[in-house]
């Protein structure tokens, strides 16, 4: 199994960033998918999980209507397209296979730096 995260920076807050998790090594349709973050010095945080079609989303409330989570089963991608960013949106960004409280492989990261 191996995810690459990809599409971190530095953005000013308002702004807008989209994370891509390449998947391989596994059927990637078949698997719930989520995203996860670590602020610096701060524990992980679960942010958004989508099922194995797609068609059912579910948001950690400080990121419910400004980000949103998608995949492509045929490219074996998963996106997190994130709007209106804050401060505190600043970590680092984790792909996980697996729903919101079991995901049993991740990524390396990419991290996303939320500054004026």
């Amino acid at each position: 199994v191996q995810l690459v995260e990809s599409g971190g920076g530095l953005v000013q807050p308002g702004g807008s960033l989209k994370l891509s998790c390449a998947a391989s090594g596994f059927t990637f349709s078949s698997y719930y998918m989520s995203w996860v973050r670590q602020a610096p010095g701060k524990g992980l945080e679960w942010v958004s999980s989508l099922n194995s079609g797609g068609s059912n989303t579910y948001y950690a409330d400080s990121v419910k209507g400004r980000f949103t989570i998608s995949r492509d089963n045929a490219k074996n991608t998963l996106y997190l397209q994130m709007n209106s960013l804050k401060s505190e949106d600043t970590a680092v960004y984790y792909c996980a296979r697996g729903g919101k409280t079991r995901y049993d492989y991740w990524g390396q990261g990419t991290t996303a730096t939320v500054s004026s």
